[in-house]
């Protein structure tokens, strides 16, 4: 996604970092960057829109819920997998098994 004019950070990068500045994991002088491209790409802004409306959501509906320890370091390592294009093998995703339905 890019509104196709030129930025002093391009618009991949923002999209690319875009949870890390939801999250605040990052520095205060990329946070200035950020906020200074929402100013002036209204596409970056509008996803950064939706993506904070997605984070508030499931904040209020999962907040509750127990996540074990290791899950998000997986969820970081797919994400990253994916950011540089490579494949995520399917069989490596992990579930509980489910219990057996009753009749």
């Amino acid at each position: 996604m890019s509104c196709g004019e030129p930025h002093e950070t391009d618009c991949s990068e923002i999209l690319d970092h875009l949870y890390e500045f939801l999250d605040k994991e990052m520095p205060d002088s990329d946070c200035v960057k950020f906020e200074h491209h929402f100013e002036e790409c209204s596409p970056c802004l509008e996803k950064y829109g939706l993506e904070q409306a997605v984070k508030k959501l499931v904040k209020r509906c999962c907040g509750q819920d127990d996540v074990p320890g290791d899950l998000r370091a997986k969820v970081m390592g797919r994400l990253d997998l994916i950011r540089t294009g490579q494949s995520v093998p399917e069989h490596d995703v992990t579930a509980a098994p489910s219990a057996p339905q009753e009749s």
